[in-house]
């Protein structure tokens, strides 16, 4: 038996979300829609203009998200990330702990510097844009990525937005390397249509032969394989994936089993704020196919878990939430 479901590997940052009008992408110069990395001064302009009384704070990053929501369902979780010995460093490691996901965060030990921050702004049609300061998680290598965890888990869990730096990729390839060698299945996020366009590549030399699940959205899929629908973008990702998951928003998603291809229903909802959906869809799907669950039953909870969040402000499901989706599963 495996001590953990899941073990995920990504950029820590705490999450700093509010709601703007698309006026505010103008006044401001954001390219709406996209993740835009930037740097601290940029991000400390921005934070200036916004009405950080209302903004919502919570500890993220693609692979936090995702890890938090396999414990949320009742799976058991790992992160290897790095936060900075600030005030957000420490909230980021007591909302973990909260979370009931486990860590390499030592409070005692943490390095001085910065702590990665994203700022989500939500607009009145639910889509969400980040610009991100990555502080010191832009240093996260191979010397943060805990193996022990990684070889005692079912499914080792890499987040996309690590290919921007050469140590977060090296990262990713000796993650991938050691739980392939150790019989751990690899599963990949590509995270941002921004990471498929501009590092096609690198995610070409992380992935290599293959890796056992992917995740991705539409665009993502489509860019990725150079494709302009969605049929033959699907045909080539089972070069590189024996497994995916395209997510198609209001459209549900479509799954590749191995086989065949499984189209999982949407459920009805009023989508406020589309942060966190891809992130809660891959963790609601991880928690189901590492505790018994078939890959259609797990695309139906992570449909159920991500029609949840876009109908809320921010990337988390409460407690409460995760265990009453699971009781619609299992009547």
């Amino acid at each position: 038996m495996k001590k953990y479901d899941v073990t995920g590997i990504g950029n820590a940052l705490v999450d700093i979300e509010f709601k703007v009008k698309d006026q505010f992408f103008v006044d401001n110069q954001v390219e709406k829609g996209l993740m835009t990395l930037v740097d601290e001064e940029r991000q400390n302009s921005l934070m200036k203009v916004i009405n950080t009384a209302e903004a919502k704070k919570q500890c993220g990053g693609s692979a936090a998200n995702t890890v938090i929501a396999v414990s949320q369902f009742g799976g058991k979780s790992y992160l290897s990330c790095k936060v900075a010995n600030d005030e957000l460093g420490k909230f980021f490691v007591a909302d973990m702990k909260e979370s009931g996901v486990e860590n390499n965060l030592n409070p005692e030990k943490l390095e001085e510097g910065i702590t990665g921050k994203c700022l989500v702004m939500v607009t009145e049609d639910a889509e969400r844009t980040m610009n991100t300061f990555l502080g010191i998680t832009q240093t996260y290598s191979v010397a943060d990525v805990n193996e022990a965890a990684i070889k005692d888990s079912k499914y080792l869990y890499i987040e996309g937005y690590l290919v921007t730096s050469e140590n977060g990729k090296a990262a990713m390839r000796h993650a991938k390397k050691l739980a392939e060698d150790n019989g751990v299945k690899v599963a990949m996020t590509f995270s941002d249509p921004a990471m498929v366009k501009y590092f096609k590549d690198a995610f070409d030399d992380v992935i290599g032969h293959s890796v056992d699940m992917l995740f991705a959205n539409e665009e993502e899929a489509m860019l990725y394989t150079g494709k302009d629908n969605l049929k033959e973008a699907r045909e080539e990702l089972k070069k590189v994936a024996k497994h995916f998951v395209i997510t198609q928003g209001k459209n549900g998603a479509m799954i590749f089993d191995g086989d065949t291809f499984i189209d999982i229903e949407p459920y009805q909802t009023t989508a406020i704020d589309s942060n966190g959906a891809g992130d809660m869809f891959a963790g609601a799907f991880m928690f189901g196919i590492t505790n018994g669950h078939s890959y259609a039953s797990s695309g139906k909870l992570a449909s159920m878990a991500s029609s949840k969040i876009v109908s809320q402000f921010g990337p988390r499901l409460k407690w409460h939430e995760a265990k009453e989706i699971l009781a619609r599963l299992n009547p």
